[in-house]
């Protein structure tokens, strides 16, 4: 079953609460993946993982889930890369990944995370999802296991859409100059994660007797 070919639309009631329903499997599959990651000391991007947090966030919603697309898209003013240029693409990305994974500050690098996935948009659908998701992985796996907060930060960036957008596109555009500028990116996270974090000490102040 693939809903979006029954319904037509994403708008649809049924459509809508099956991908409410995959992206709670897709944070349970994120963070047992992390606590995997970090306890066989294997902290590294692969293939595979991205595939299975595409899957994860897609299946039965569209066509290809946890595949990279056999054909071209079209996302607002963006025209992505071929989609035979994909499997390369994507070998070069992991292969950075890894080799910058303690070289470059981790906000700076989950930002070109970000950036990078969704320039490529290797999957006919669930792109986004899929480079929040594996961005947190990143961040998560550096520092050594989850983060804690009420609500982390992938749905955080959601909740500021806007702005997301806006630093994507500004990418874009320096990137199309030859100087990729990825601060607007950074500032954004680094605003997120502070308020992950605080959330996590409001929770654990709540949950405390009171003296």
């Amino acid at each position: 079953m693939i809903l979006f070919e029954l319904v037509g639309t994403e708008n649809d009631d049924t459509y809508q609460e099956l991908e409410m329903s995959n992206g709670l499997r897709q944070y349970d599959f994120l963070r047992d993946i992390i606590n995997a990651s970090v306890k066989t000391q294997r902290k590294m991007m692969s293939h595979q993982i991205i595939k299975a947090l595409n899957y994860h966030a897609i299946t039965c919603l569209h066509t290809n889930a946890g595949e990279y697309r056999p054909c071209q898209v079209t996302v607002g003013d963006h025209v992505p890369p071929a989609h035979f240029r994909v499997p390369a693409l994507m070998d070069d990305f992991v292969d950075l990944v890894n080799r910058r994974w303690l070289e470059i500050d981790p906000l700076a690098h989950a930002a070109w995370i970000l950036w990078r996935l969704n320039y490529i948009h290797p999957f006919i659908n669930g792109n986004g999802r899929t480079a929040r998701a594996i961005a947190y992985f990143f961040l998560c796996a550096r520092v050594g296991g989850p983060l804690p907060g009420r609500k982390i930060l992938p749905g955080l960036i959601k909740e500021n859409r806007d702005e997301y957008v806006a630093a994507l596109q500004h990418a874009d555009s320096t990137a199309h100059e030859g100087q990729l500028d990825l601060l607007p990116m950074v500032q954004l996270l680094d605003s997120l994660l502070k308020q992950q974090l605080a959330s996590a000490e409001e929770s654990l102040s709540e949950a405390l007797p009171a003296s």
